[in-house]
């Protein structure tokens, strides 16, 4: 990177630092990473465009000094951008989620490079310019920022860049000077759902919660539960939220929790265990069919679960979860039959059927 020009920030900074305590428990006794987000954004200048190389965000944790050890790079999503894209509400996404340490993020920094441009109207046409960079400027001096980051939480911080005073005009029109000026600002833009889950012949239990359902965003956030039923999932955007539950004992079915409601900031708890149910059964036996014939029992589940019938028309569908069910049984050349059943949590429903044929 010694060939990156990283621009001094002229930095009225305005950084709203906020932090929260977290409750120590976790499926494996270890906290998550808390983890960053960086956007950028503009306050609107009188250009065509500005176009800046973004070529990484920098921080470093526990360190105020200047020696220029101690950096971490972001892994920032590179590319030439023009800032004016990015006035009105739109936002440039520069690091999503990205883990870093616990601790005292202390400084922050954007890394351009030197393909920086800037085009002005002149008359009827558009005239691009280079953006000079002064010398004196390309130490890349450092923004201090000072926020506590604490394990479990998203931090987003929103870098405004106010192009009308970060471009100066020396001279005459093609000696144009990019000073940055950057407005920062942090908040805690996630939150945590903690729970239990049960019984314990459940244990353990995978949880999970999908954000920005439906979206370019979407992302799912899981955890196991620990050998007492208890989880934490770390990371969650505020929303509302189903919570799911999946046993890893085939015997039990899924479960889940709704309408769970997360604040940034909050640790939501759900006051009731997740109680996962034992599966039943569906048995029986059908009769009236030919030899040879192959009747088939279907289910209306989510996976619409259908089985065959044995040589002598006995037939099992193991691990049904709890709940209302149309059993389907049928066979070709033969009239079909229908059944509403109801399971309930460990019970085997038993389902027989004589087919007639059809005429």
């Amino acid at each position: 990177m010694k060939n990156l020009k990283i621009l001094k920030f002229i930095f009225p900074l305005f950084i709203s630092t906020l932090f929260f305590s977290c409750n120590d428990s976790n499926s494996d006794g270890v906290k998550a990473a808390p983890t960053i987000s960086v956007r950028l954004v503009d306050a609107p200048g009188d250009y065509e465009a500005v176009n800046v190389e973004i070529v990484d965000v920098m921080i470093k944790m526990n360190d105020d000094s200047d020696d220029e050890s101690g950096w971490m790079s972001l892994d920032a999503n590179a590319g030439t951008v023009n800032l004016l894209d990015f006035t009105g509400g739109i936002s440039k996404v520069l690091v999503d989620r990205f883990p870093i340490p616990a601790g005292t993020l202390s400084q922050m920094r954007l890394v351009l490079g030197d393909g920086n441009t800037v085009v002005i109207k002149e008359g009827d046409m558009n005239k691009e310019y280079n953006l000079k960079t002064p010398s004196a400027q390309q130490s890349g001096l450092k923004v201090k920022i000072d926020a506590l980051i604490e394990e479990g939480f998203t931090y987003d911080y929103v870098l405004d860049f106010d192009v009308e005073k970060s471009i100066v005009h020396a001279g005459n029109s093609s000696n144009i000077i990019l000073k940055p000026v950057l407005y920062a600002s942090a908040e805690v833009s996630s939150g945590i759902i903690e729970g239990t889950v049960g019984p314990t012949e459940a244990l353990p239990a995978s949880v999970s919660v999908i954000a920005n359902e439906g979206t370019a965003d979407e992302f799912e956030i899981n955890a196991e539960t620990d050998s007492e039923g208890a989880f934490a999932l770390w990371g969650v955007p505020a929303g509302t939220y189903n919570v799911s539950v999946i046993s890893s004992n085939a015997d039990y079915a899924s479960g889940s929790a709704i309408d769970v409601v997360v604040v940034n900031g909050e640790i939501t708890t759900i006051a009731d265990p997740i109680v996962l149910m034992l599966n039943g059964s569906i048995s029986g036996t059908v009769t009236g069919v030919d030899e040879g014939v192959v009747i088939t029992i279907a289910i209306d589940d989510a996976d619409t679960t259908s089985v065959e019938a044995d040589d002598e028309g006995n037939y099992l569908i193991g691990n049904v979860a709890p709940g209302n069910y149309k059993v389907t049984i049928s066979a070709e050349g033969y009239v079909t039959q229908e059944f509403d059943v109801t399971i309930d949590p460990d019970e085997d429903e038993i389902v027989d059927a004589e087919l007639v044929a059809s005429s």
